[in-house]
């Protein structure tokens, strides 16, 4: 069998397309409880690991566009998630911190991420999920 005549079942894009929505799909279901989605609890875990981000470094480290990024912060903004202030030295730039509210929820919202990344791998060896994280850093990289 040749390229143009590939099953769709084995075309990558799709099997990759498939395995995100159903890892996302499973993930969004238990953010609905705290009223996050999926890209709001990327960008606090992203804060998590260094507050006071400006946010063109939170939208180059995790891939989102300017236009994106701001309706998502001005989200978390609006539920007390986060607080934005101007950079004292340079009032163009917005640095994003995270609230209390935040900092208490933390260890839950990661129990729930490990959670559902156990979940999605369950079926999977040690082995077996070691490669699919490189292959998948590879893919994306």
């Amino acid at each position: 069998m040749n390229a143009l005549e590939t099953k769709y079942e084995d075309c990558i894009i799709f099997l990759l397309a498939k395995a995100y929505q159903k890892a996302h799909g499973n993930f969004k279901k238990r953010l609905i409880a705290y009223g996050l989605t999926p890209i709001q609890h990327l960008i606090l875990e992203a804060l998590w690991q260094e507050d006071g981000q400006s946010a063109g470094d939170i939208g180059k480290k995790l891939v989102l566009d300017g236009a994106t990024l701001s309706g998502v912060l001005d989200r978390l903004a609006a539920g007390d998630w986060i607080i934005k202030q101007p950079d004292p030295d340079d009032k163009r730039i917005i640095r994003i911190y995270l609230t209390e509210k935040v900092r208490g929820l933390r260890p839950r919202l990661s129990e729930e991420r490990n959670q559902a990344n156990e979940e999605i791998m369950r079926n999977l060896s040690l082995e077996e999920k070691v490669l699919l994280k490189r292959l998948l850093r590879d893919v994306a990289g």
